[in-house]
């Protein structure tokens, strides 16, 4: 073996191997190999007094991985060290030199943007040190998030039985607890709407009086209004104008994620999982093949090669009129480390693919090319007209519009809900009669709560968290018990954030105790420190000092007097030992339990249980009767009544189960 060439993840060594000839050897870490200890002070793997000195240990389950590692480091010649090109990306660089004996200073880091053959082999032609500014900025992040999530997390254990806190899932869990402050505080207050009816199916609003604005307020205003019109309405002007729709910017990752949950129901967590493997690559006709850029970017920039690609694409494929402009649009807070998410090959198109891809992956590959298309070509044009017609002073307006020219919706239309609504042709001062006039209350809305794409946007406005974090930020929160994601109503089709009671009284202690650490504007500033650790602008031990000399005494005060959550108490008596009865809550929901817990360990469950339904056939292989159960997970399946002597199971089409493994017999 002459060269061997370590990346994260075991599908993209695949996918790179073939692109380079027998003198290289492509392997994978499979990920992080290392991370700080759990032993030593406080179980941080940090010692704090000494400038905040990290102790990395192997993860126990790539121990393995490792000695392999090292095997063929010592049988190759060269070693590349071709991690994800971002910060976690830089640190399993590092930490993979450092356990496996390479020098950090040698010139054996290479990135790449796309998986593609002429991406991966330049990146060979331009290999570099390891960015040790960057391996600061996530080794930063980490000591952080350890500190915080570890302190916290045991002070609210004890204190109120809240299993964590985070410096940015915290964040994430105020937001919607603040929403529903907002939603709860909320006085709805009426308004009317008055609809005329009038001939030539044109239905206009009550829009001005004397050519101001009106808002009417209750029925007596409303009905007032409709005594005061005549039957018939003069058309007293039109407004005729072209409006213009510029297109969208190619995705990056918060749009991603946001788009793909209104337009194709993903989660964040779903979108991110497909889009990584659309990067790893995808076995086509010709070879497998990476088919989108790194999907972890805040940058809208696109590369020359591409635009040039994408501008010789819309000429000969749709016509010159419709090649528009490259636009890059990037907020204040974006690295630009890398391009937009876009597809490595225009040549790849969807539909000539679609047979190599999944369901899941086609649906979202679709989304990404044609986006990325659509963001180079000319704006859509519509003719938009008002009709603006008078009574008694009183002025109803109507509007419509037509497309004239449909620019980047030539491919983008599947994804955009804008339709035609074509008014007849009038002239200006026509009189039309009134068919009826119609009054509607109705009541101003309170605040919407978050779904997860508003969520996503709302965390990226503040400047909390990044992009690649956000769907692990959902689901640690929701896997808390803080947080459900769950219809308003039953009629609903939208899911929301709801903060529950849990949720709710963990939000009121941080925010009682940590409130100058934990919140909106102090995180989205350490947000900002990591980035300029990143670019050699701030010292990332100053930075833990300054940090840890605001947040260590505030966990002191909080320990001395934060009051601790008693049980709520039922009004029964424990039956063995003649205690109170208090309710707890557990890993499978609430339970009734003795005070005297863990002296009496007498306790009985609240959750309903569901009693076996027998389904009518008998076990295949011991004949007795089956029987529909439900797993603690709380899916259903099919198990034999003679559990546990017989363990024969069956699982249930379109559900899905986790995998059963009959208990083995002692020996």
């Amino acid at each position: 073996m002459k060269n061997l060439v370590i990346v994260e993840s075991p599908s993209k060594s695949k996918t790179i191997e073939k692109y380079l000839g027998k003198d290289f050897k492509v392997t994978s870490s499979k990920g992080h190999i290392c991370d700080l200890a759990t032993k030593g002070k406080e179980g941080l793997g940090v010692d704090i007094e000494d400038d905040f000195k990290p102790t990395y240990v192997i993860s126990p389950d790539k121990k393995k991985v490792v000695t392999d590692l090292k095997k063929m480091v010592k049988e190759s010649d060269f070693v590349y060290l071709a991690t994800d090109p971002d910060r976690e990306g830089e640190a399993i660089s590092w930490h993979l030199a450092r356990e496996l004996g390479l020098d950090i200073d040698q010139n054996n880091r290479i990135v790449f943007n796309e998986i593609t053959k002429s991406a991966v082999l330049k990146a060979l032609e331009e290999p570099r040190t390891i960015d040790m500014a960057l391996v600061r900025s996530q080794e930063t992040r980490r000591i952080l998030d350890r500190i915080i999530g570890f302190k916290l997390s045991k002070l609210l254990q004890k204190k109120i039985g809240s299993k964590s806190a985070g410096r940015v899932q915290s964040i994430a869990l105020r937001m919607i607890c603040d929403k529903e402050k907002e939603i709860q505080a909320f006085i709805p207050e009426e308004y009317w709407n008055i609809i005329a009816h009038l001939g030539k199916k044109l239905d206009c609003q009550l829009n001005s009086f004397n050519g101001k604005k009106i808002e009417v307020k209750n029925e007596e205003e409303a009905d007032a209004i409709l005594k005061a019109l005549g039957e018939e309405f003069t058309l007293s002007s039109i407004s005729e104008k072209a409006k213009k729709r510029s297109p969208y910017l190619p995705f990056i990752t918060s749009t991603l994620q946001q788009e793909a949950s209104t337009k194709l129901g993903f989660t964040s967590r779903k979108t991110m999982m497909v889009a990584q493997s659309l990067y790893e690559g995808v076995e086509l006709a010709n070879g497998a093949q990476g088919l989108i850029t790194y999907m972890r970017t805040d940058s809208t920039r696109l590369s020359g090669e591409f635009v040039a690609a994408a501008y010789d694409k819309i000429v000969s494929e749709y016509g010159k009129e419709y090649k528009g402009f490259y636009r890059v649009k990037n907020d204040e807070s974006s690295q630009d480390a890398h391009e937009a998410i876009r597809p490595t090959s225009l040549n790849n198109e969807p539909d000539k693919i679609k047979q190599y891809l999944s369901n899941d992956q086609y649906k979202l590959y679709k989304f990404i090319y044609y986006r990325a298309l659509a963001s180079l070509m000319k704006e859509a044009v519509f003719n938009s007209v008002t009709y603006t017609f008078d009574n008694n002073g009183y002025q109803f307006t109507i509007s419509g519009s037509k497309m004239e020219f449909d620019g980047f919706l030539k491919v983008y239309g599947d994804y955009d809900n804008s339709k035609d609504v074509i008014l007849p042709k009038l002239e200006q001062g026509e009189v039309i009669h009134c068919t009826d006039i119609e009054k509607m209350q109705h009541f101003t809305e309170a605040p919407a709560r978050y779904t997860e794409a508003r969520l996503i946007k709302a965390l990226e406005e503040e400047g909390v968290g990044r992009p690649s974090t956000y769907a692990t930020i959902i689901d640690t929160i929701e896997k808390r018990n803080y947080v459900e994601y769950k219809k308003a109503s039953d009629s609903g089709k939208t899911k929301y954030f709801f903060p529950t009671e849990q949720g709710i009284l963990t939000d009121e202690k941080l925010r009682e105790y940590f409130q100058s650490v934990i919140n909106v504007k102090y995180t989205a500033h350490m947000e900002s420190e990591l980035d300029e650790i990143a670019e050699n602008k701030v010292d990332s031990i100053k930075a833990l000092h300054d940090f840890y000399d605001r947040f260590q005494p505030l966990v002191d005060s909080a320990y001395e007097q934060m009051e601790k959550k008693q049980p709520e108490k039922t009004g029964e008596i424990c039956p063995e030992c003649g205690g109170d009865v208090v309710i707890r809550s557990g890993r499978y929901g609430k339970f009734k339990s003795c005070i005297n817990y863990p002296t009496c360990k007498w306790h009985e469950s609240l959750v309903k249980k569901e009693e076996p339904e027998e389904i009518g056939r008998k076990c295949p292989k011991c004949g007795k009767p089956l029987l529909k159960r439900k797993s603690r997970y709380g899916t259903f399946f099919i198990g034999c009544s003679g559990y546990p002597k017989c363990n024969y199971l069956e699982a249930i089409e379109g559900q899905k189960q986790r995998k059963f493994y009959p208990r083995k017999k002692k020996q």
